[in-house]
């Protein structure tokens, strides 16, 4: 079988492959090679997939269905099994192997076409904020001694960015977004093991239990940075409303609330949040969505 990247992955690793980068180059292979290896039967690869890996529908030599999911490594599939194996398939998708080769993972089959997004919008926020409670748990080893990049570490990275990438048109948007970034981890609260980019499509119908969470970039830190990104799904649908800011307003409250989550420190996160994203989709060239994302969040 043929294993074509899907566009939206050749697009996405695109906009940040380094200079030299061969990784979707040599996928196909890399792809045959991990079948394989394992004795996979291959059904399809999944389109249009994810951003940052190669998803394969595939059945293992007992029949049982699986996904093969295949990574660059500056898409820290390291981190991913590291995570998932802490949660323990506990609100998350489950490893069915340990380690065989990098950027590698045999995981549980969900409903690939079936996420929450699929529901209407109330119902999906809160099947959505009631599958990330259940990954917010205390990392291994413990607060210190954990594998994972913390809160300030990714977002001291994506902060120096913003600096460099700004022009006068967004300098206030962006001076708001890094003056609550330094205000939130002057007095952080419990530090947690976060999905890191979790929104209404990283959660997958399932067999175990009706919704499972997939596709983590985990981060340590407090848990309001993890529900920030939720805050903002449906951008699209929010900016197109009349009432799109006060609906904004009741979301933060309403989802705050529900997951027992400071309300200023999570208007704070999804402010600095949407605008490193909008900031970094107009870097790219996705003019559209930087627009809709600053919109967003000149109304935090």
């Amino acid at each position: 079988m043929a294993f074509e990247p899907p566009r939206r992955l050749v697009r996405a690793l695109g906009e940040t492959a380094p200079d030299g980068d061969d990784w979707l180059e040599k996928l196909p292979e890399a792809a045959r090679q991990a079948v394989a290896l394992r004795e996979l039967t291959v059904e399809r690869v999944q389109v249009p997939g994810g951003r940052s890996s190669l998803v394969v529908l595939v059945r293992r030599a007992d029949g049982y269905p699986a996904v093969l999911k295949l990574a660059p490594r500056r898409a820290r599939p390291e981190s991913e099994r590291a995570a998932l194996a802490h949660w323990g398939g506990l609100g998350a998708v489950q490893l069915l192997e340990p380690f065989v080769a990098e950027g590698e993972l045999l995981l549980e089959r969900l409903h690939p076409d079936v996420s929450v997004r699929s529901l209407p919008e109330a119902r999906a926020l809160l099947e959505a904020a009631g599958t990330l409670r259940r990954l917010w748990v205390e990392p291994p080893g413990g607060a210190a001694a954990h594998p994972f990049e913390t809160v300030a570490e990714r977002t001291g990275r994506q902060a120096a960015a913003l600096r460099a990438g700004a022009d006068a048109e967004v300098m206030p948007l962006v001076d708001a977004a890094l003056t609550a970034r330094d205000e939130l981890l002057a007095a952080p609260p419990e530090q947690r093991l976060l999905h890191g980019t979790f929104r209404q499509s990283k959660v997958l119908a399932g067999e175990r239990m009706p919704w499972l969470a997939v596709g983590p970039d985990p981060v340590v830190g407090e848990c309001a940075f993890d529900l920030a990104r939720l805050v903002r799904d449906r951008v699209e649908d929010l900016i197109a409303s009349p009432s799109g800011s006060a609906t904004t307003r009741r979301r933060v409250k309403r989802l705050a609330e529900a997951l027992d989550v400071d309300q200023d420190r999570l208007r704070g996160w999804a402010l600095f949040r949407a605008v490193e994203s909008g900031l970094r989709a107009r870097r790219v060239g996705r003019a559209k969505d930087a627009e809709l994302l600053l919109e967003f969040a000149a109304w935090l």
